[in-house]
């Protein structure tokens, strides 16, 4: 289990944590897929689980059926070392799934089963407020904000976070099968933009959000707003590009040989969170910002390498030994 002393450098990942049933055979439709294996996945969960594999200390904050799926997810949380006192479960609702289909490119297609799962039943009463103020960064995605109670336990928990001086750390995650239509997805992700520190969007999510050219930095920059500290823009395996109130640029990534794009940027987010919290100065310090995103690129990198988020999440010496294989 995380050494009790590293408490204080504890990142607490809240939301979504699900089954993805992943066909057996890449390239096919969910119809044509003839067999399917069990993958954990959800992107706030996966961030928890990249963040111990990488030696850091991280809880998880989240829902889950009363069922097996519930339970084997919640074991898979303990066995990587993930705080799991946050939990808890619901008797009515099952765990939520997802069948995710991966095109020829290694890219991905959802179809959910959500109506509602229990990660969409937490009450704000169930919060572990305890949990959240012992953060050194409340970490969260978006699929929390779209139903009630969920959302308004999501708004409670930021709010407890953010009056105990703890960073806030968001990455959108836009699932658009999953809200009722695609304003609503961008207005309520737009909703709580304001409030976090760092923000992390893929240049996908640029594009729907801006509704415009991710390349553009005119449209990147209209996402920036007075107070946030850090912004980054993942670009695939092209790297990385980041924004704070001083300085600006970009970092290439790792040409490997990609399979499956689940859980990249969940690795890529676990991975800077790390690094900030060894160094909460980092976002204005070039060279080290660099640095650190350089290995976060490796993390994403590596994890596209293997099938499902959670295996194919690397530890350190991976990142590292993909890193120095490159520059020689």
């Amino acid at each position: 289990m995380a050494n009790p002393s590293s408490a204080t450098e504890m990142i607490v990942s809240f939301g979504e944590m699900l089954i993805d049933f992943v066909p057996d055979v890449a390239g096919v439709s969910l119809a044509e897929s003839t067999g399917f294996i069990k993958a954990p996945g959800g992107a706030p969960a996966n961030v928890a689980c990249a963040i111990t594999k990488l030696g850091g200390s991280s809880a998880f904050i989240g829902k889950f059926g009363d069922d097996e799926f519930g339970h084997l997810l919640v074991d898979i949380l303990k066995k990587n070392g993930v705080n799991s006192e946050g939990v808890c479960f619901d008797q009515d609702a099952r765990t939520a799934l997802a069948f995710v289909t991966l095109k020829k490119n290694g890219e991905r297609e959802f179809m959910f089963y959500r109506n509602p799962s229990a990660d969409m039943l937490l009450k704000e009463s169930e919060l572990n407020m305890g949990l959240i103020k012992q953060a050194k960064i409340f970490h969260y995605g978006s699929i929390s904000l779209i139903s009630e109670p969920c959302r308004s336990a999501h708004m409670a928990a930021m709010k407890a976070a953010k009056e105990a001086g703890i960073l806030l750390s968001y990455d959108p995650n836009v699932r658009l099968p999953l809200w009722p239509s695609p304003e609503a997805a961008r207005e309520g992700i737009k909703s709580i933009w304001t409030e976090a520190d760092f923000i992390k969007v893929s240049d996908d999510e640029v594009a729907f959000l801006t509704q415009g050219d991710p390349e553009d930095e005119k449209n990147v920059m209209s996402l920036w707003y007075e107070g946030l500290k850090l912004l980054i823009v993942t670009d695939g395996e092209k790297g990385c590009r980041y924004f704070t109130k001083s300085f600006k640029g970009s970092v290439k990534g790792f040409s490997v040989n990609t399979v499956d794009t689940t859980g990249a940027g969940d690795a890529f987010v676990g991975s800077l969170l790390c690094s900030i919290t060894k160094d909460t100065s980092l976002y204005q310090d070039e060279m080290k910002l660099k640095e650190a995103l350089t290995f976060a690129n490796a993390c994403g990198a590596i994890c596209t390498t293997q099938k499902g988020a959670i295996p194919a999440l690397p530890d350190t010496a991976a990142a590292q030994q993909l890193i120095s294989r490159s520059s020689s």
